[in-house]
């Protein structure tokens, strides 16, 4: 609760101008009771016209007052609640972005969704009838207590019974919801977690025609928060009937032993009318009370959630006393040991040792979950190592600062991904200050300039979201330019040929070695003939090295790789390449 109300900051001010309102609103609205009594008892029954103008316009000017001091309440609560949800999403959004690959793994995309759109909005919701309500219900039902203390001590112990009775039911309705609320959130992850699957391989569902499957696994989650909800919701059901037992006892307890009192004397008709009006907005407040009760419930559940992330601490940090220069291209692996999960003996990879000179051409082969995923993403510290060292430059990639690490080790991931925006804003992501002909340049290494000249906008050409209007092997070759006009150090290559034809891999190669003779390259690919021009390559079979040399030695000595190559070469060799 204090992470998420911290981030009232400048929004603090117009809480408490709210909170002043609503209380000025309040002694407005009390008073006016007590001058109607005033009305019957000095005006009406003693016949003074005069007693009856002058209380009736000090009404109007009061009532006049409230709604003023109401609708100025109402403009700095909607202003404060909105500014709250403002800060908290912008919070949130920064401290992802501040999150490693290993804190993001904790929480699944859905629930940091639903965490920045319906958590927030519940915090939103209840803050501002917080400050509106909750300030303005309380304050209603003491006022209203101490005036009916003032004109009748002994009528007002019937409110006390009521109000007990209706903290316990109140009381344990909120307990049993809040727990249920707790639960009602996994289902909205469960929910959002159907619609983004659903719709982010919508054409590999029609492709399969899944359409039927993919409808009952929704129908599925959606029941599932239907029938939590019910639950919540037949719960709070119980506060209206609690609410009207407690209403119809107050008011024929103060009409019967009220009558009583007027005949003895005790209690004037002016008092009891005002008794009346006091019983209402005690009922009233109280019942605005559960209605907050409600909104404290849902939002509870939606505090907790927010405060995880706000909490969630970045695994990886720069040092104290960082590195911003990188040397060179030179990578060493120092005895690695690496697992996703820390402690838990199922390494990824188990004591790598490597050494790669700056300039260097590597190949990576290996089979499915051999663990070259995991080694590139030790060299740019996605990850950091369970033992052992990784060094660039002859330093240990965790002595780096880790944005000028990552400028100096450009990687193009497996999944490759494109921004919605034109061709020259998805490359500048590479370098913000690249000029028309860097990028074009870049576009000719990648070979990315065949296709990008037959679009009829060329380079101002618009990618929709996620690249979906372009090939994958075009977003590959977007991806590898935008990875070239950083000019790194170290290049990496993950997979990210994949998808173009030989030929073209092959100039890409060529490309790398004409204009960034300098730059360590390291091409990790399922097919021998993107990686047998490299200098040297490393073969990886279950987290470990098992060969690492040149093309010619290893069909020599290696036989993981011997067999690969064979089953390619006499395969036919790959399916666009001649024989």
């Amino acid at each position: 609760m204090k992470k998420v109300l911290k981030q009232l900051k400048q929004y603090k001010k117009d809480t408490f101008l709210c909170i002043s309102m609503a209380a000025l609103e309040v002694v407005m609205e009390i008073l006016l009771p007590f001058v109607t009594a005033l009305i019957i008892d000095q005006g009406l029954e003693a016949g003074n016209l005069s007693k009856v103008y002058f209380y009736g316009a000090l009404m109007v000017g009061m009532a006049f007052l409230s709604l003023v001091f109401g609708a100025m309440a109402g403009r700095f609560a909607a202003s404060s609640a909105s500014g709250l949800a403002a800060n908290l999403r912008q919070a949130v959004y920064d401290n992802i972005q501040t999150f490693s690959f290993s804190n993001i793994d904790k929480f699944s995309v859905p629930g940091l969704v639903t965490r920045m759109t319906t958590d927030i909005t519940n915090v939103q919701n209840a803050f501002m009838m917080i400050i509106r309500i909750a300030v303005r219900a309380p304050l209603m039902l003491v006022f209203s207590f101490i005036m009916c203390l003032v004109i009748s001590p002994r009528l007002s112990s019937m409110f006390l019974i009521a109000v007990v009775f209706l903290a316990i039911v109140i009381g344990t309705i909120m307990v049993v919801t809040l727990r249920i609320f707790n639960r009602v959130f996994q289902k909205y992850d469960d929910l959002n977690a159907s619609v983004q699957e659903n719709i982010s391989a919508i054409r590999v569902v029609k492709a399969f025609v899944r359409e039927g499957y993919e409808n009952k696994k929704f129908a599925k989650a959606s029941q599932g928060l239907y029938r939590m909800f019910v639950k919540a919701e037949g719960l709070l059901a119980f506060n209206n009937p609690a609410m009207m037992v407690a209403v119809y006892f107050c008011i024929i307890s103060v009409s019967w032993f009220g009558a009583q009192f007027i005949v003895e004397g005790s209690l004037s008709t002016g008092d009891l009318t005002s008794l009346f009006s006091y019983i209402m907005s005690l009922l009233m407040s109280l019942m605005m009370l559960s209605m907050v009760v409600v909104m404290i419930s849902m939002s509870l559940a939606s505090v907790r959630r927010i405060g995880e992330v706000l909490s969630e601490t970045p695994d990886l940090r720069d040092p104290d006393q960082p590195v911003y220069q990188v040397a060179d291209g030179s990578v060493d692996f120092e005895n690695v040991s690496f697992s996703y999960k820390h402690g838990s003996g199922k390494n990824a990879l188990s004591h790598i040792d490597l050494h790669i000179r700056s300039g260097e051409t590597i190949g990576v082969i290996g089979g499915t979950g051999s663990g070259k995923s995991s080694l590139v993403n030790l060299i740019c510290r996605l990850y950091d190592v369970d033992e052992g060292a990784v060094k660039v430059g002859g330093v240990d990639v965790r002595r780096y600062d880790m944005e000028a690490l990552r400028n100096q080790v450009s990687v193009v991931l497996q999944k490759n991904t494109l921004f919605s925006g034109t061709i020259l804003d998805n490359l500048r992501w590479g370098n913000p200050d690249a000029t028309d002909q860097e990028c074009i340049e870049a576009c000719k290494a990648a070979c990315a300039d065949e296709f990008i000249d037959r679009l009829p906008d060329g380079y101002q050409t618009r990618i929709e979201r996620g690249g979906a209007n372009v090939s994958g092997g075009q977003k590959q070759r977007l991806c590898i330019a935008r990875a070239l006009l950083k000019k790194p150090k170290v290049l990496i290559l993950d997979d990210s040929t994949s998808a173009v034809d030989t030929a073209t891999d092959a100039k890409i190669r060529q490309a790398f070695a004409q204009k960034i003779p300098g730059t360590t390259k390291i091409i990790i690919a399922q097919r021998i003939s993107s990686v047998e021009g490299a200098d040297r390559i490393l073969v990886l079979d279950n987290g470990q090295v098992n060969g690492f040399d040149t093309h010619e030695n290893l069909l020599k000595t290696n036989a993981i790789y011997r067999e690969i190559y064979e089953s390619q070469v006499k395969g036919g060799g790959d399916f666009d390449q001649p024989a």
